[in-house]
């Protein structure tokens, strides 16, 4: 019939190790991590005449689906309301353990003088109970990888309707997109 072919234990040894490598290589590949928008709390009204700015605390749900712990630096996180600069929030300096999960309290003012400008539509949107707003925040910081630490930067786009009564969050999309740096 045919040719009998000779079996050997090292190359049934050598195959499996390298699809074991294949799998742990897909696996390891970096994924973007997940923002999601939990909850807005007014804590007070500071007066800046002749117009009264709110301050907020945001907390939000980050998710860290990668294999490496992340270390990562404080940045500014801009609101913006119908185009214009509304507001920022602080994101403190911090770390996250490996395919974890952590809620992130994010200390927020937003300009009473912007709300001015968009006054029209801020209390049509007040009527209505649903207010746009759209956020940026670009996050740097490094991923320990077996010994070496790999820079990363990742760009989160949110944009988010809430109940400007409330500050119920209604609906939210969220975007990040990862960038490893290699070098």
């Amino acid at each position: 019939m045919g040719k009998r072919v000779k079996w050997s234990w090292t190359s049934a040894f050598v195959g499996a190790a390298s699809a074991t490598a294949v799998a742990a290589l897909l696996g390891a590949k970096p994924k973007d991590p997940t923002f999601h928008l939990i909850s807005i709390n007014l804590t007070s009204f500071k007066l800046n005449l002749p117009h009264i700015d709110a301050e907020l605390i945001l907390t939000v749900h980050v998710t860290n689906p990668n294999i490496a712990p992340i270390d990562y630096s404080s940045t500014t996180m801009s609101i913006f309301y119908e185009g214009s600069l509304l507001g920022a929030a602080q994101v403190k300096a911090g770390s996250q353990p490996p395919r974890s999960c952590q809620l992130l309290k994010l200390p927020t003012r937003l300009a009473g003088v912007e709300l001015a400008h968009h006054a029209g539509k801020f209390f049509a949107d007040v009527s209505k109970r649903e207010m746009v707003l759209d956020a940026k925040v670009d996050i740097g910081g490094t991923a320990k990888v077996l010994w070496w630490d790999h820079r990363f930067k990742v760009h989160v786009d949110s944009h988010v309707t809430v109940d400007p009564v409330f500050l119920d969050v209604i609906d939210q999309e969220n975007k990040s997109q990862l960038e490893v740096f290699l070098t």
